[in-house]
């Protein structure tokens, strides 16, 4: 196995600027570097150099899930052109249109619809022209960070009678968890694709000492939880409705190295599903969904409406008697790439239903070389 990985109302003339297109529109925007924004809080972020490459290399993505009628914000408009239409030349789906950021003032933008909202993606777009009404509120944004703290998470455990991580505010506190359990996953309540997690085995060194003491004076706490024995990681792909309801998308089966992200399957919802059944029936994956989505829809309670995924895994038991689902290790609320994985099969579907030429590709990856790239690659 290869692993994973509009029609215009009417035209405006301005002298030395373009024809300006009055009708409403929804602009979508790939930010990647939300969690580190969302973490920081600040209006004025910068993003890593990683992340704002990832943007601008992928920044495409949303044309996916983008209506006909609606742009997607890039970087550099004839780069997304050619690699979105690489992307459909194996996937399937329909032309878009790609803005940058000089045209949004010139844009009567409805509503946006990012990776995930935070304060800098915000104060950006306000400041490059995009009316405030257009973009997710001041409030509506701190409670999205907020919902993202780990210990959200943690709530869903309990409410799924699943022993809960350990809030710790103090190394102390982290010590005396080693007692019970001697190898620890100690996490940062807001963190990004393995950033912010440690692994603990056996005691405190003093970089551990010194790593909790940083988190825990900027972030407030640490969640401490014992290592379990993962077998493989996986997710549940979900949208939070405005009237308060969680619905279901699909499975997310992706792969991870030392916690950070590196690909997903690309594969109808039965075939994920039959990956899966080699380790728990069929029957407990569905337990799992109506419960997590029933747990999700207390914890959540309206107080974010938009798209998410909860990360699982599958453990193995003790001494070899079988496989358990861990039902909750991570609540992303914002797209996620199960998300784009998702959509990339609905695409070949669709276009296989027009020609024959599209046959659903079976594994994503995403690898890092003089640019990010998404490769489309045959499971074997």
């Amino acid at each position: 196995m290869i692993y994973y990985l509009f029609s215009c109302k009417f035209v405006l003339f301005v002298p030395k600027y373009h024809y300006l297109c009055t009708r409403f529109m929804v602009l979508h925007v790939f930010n990647p570097e939300h969690d580190l924004a969302l973490a920081s809080g600040l209006s004025n972020f910068t993003a890593p150099h990683a992340g704002r490459r990832l943007r601008a290399d992928l920044g495409y993505l949303p044309a996916l899930w983008a209506g006909d009628d609606d742009c997607v914000l890039v970087e550099h408009v004839e780069q997304a052109r050619r690699a979105y239409g690489r992307l459909r030349a194996r996937v399937g789906g329909a032309p878009k249109r790609f803005v940058d950021k000089t045209q949004l003032s010139r844009l009567a933008i409805d509503r946006v619809e990012p990776w995930g909202w935070d304060m800098a993606l915000r104060a950006t777009l306000i400041r490059y022209g995009v009316r405030p009404e257009a973009c997710a509120g001041e409030t509506e944004i701190a409670a999205v960070r907020e919902y993202s703290h780990r210990r959200y998470a943690a709530e869903v455990l309990r409410l799924l009678d699943w022993e809960p991580p350990v809030e710790a505010t103090s190394s102390e506190t982290v010590e005396q968890c080693l007692e019970h359990s001697p190898r620890l996953v100690v996490k940062a309540p807001w963190s990004s694709s393995g950033r912010g997690i440690r692994f603990i085995d056996g005691e405190l060194s003093d970089y551990h000492r010194g790593w909790l003491r940083n988190v825990i004076a900027q972030q407030g706490s640490v969640m401490v939880e014992p290592f379990y024995p993962k077998v493989r990681d996986f997710g549940m792909e979900f949208e939070a409705l405005p009237d308060g309801r969680i619905q279901y998308l699909g499975l997310s089966l992706f792969d991870t190295r030392n916690g950070a992200y590196t690909g997903n399957i690309i594969a109808h919802e039965d075939e994920k599903l039959e990956m899966i059944s080699r380790y728990v029936p069929i029957s407990s994956i569905d337990v799992v969904r109506a419960k997590v989505a029933d747990a999700l829809q207390t914890v959540l309670g309206g107080h974010y409406t938009g798209p998410f995924g909860v990360d699982m895994m599958i453990l193995s038991k003790p001494e070899g008697h079988g496989f358990s689902i861990h039902p909750c290790v991570e609540i992303n609320l914002r797209r996620t790439m199960g998300h784009v994985a998702i959509e990339m099969a609905n695409a070949s579907s669709s276009a296989l239903a027009v020609s024959s030429h599209f046959a659903l590709p079976r594994v994503m990856q995403i690898t890092l070389s003089d640019k990010y790239r998404i490769h489309i690659l045959r499971q074997h």
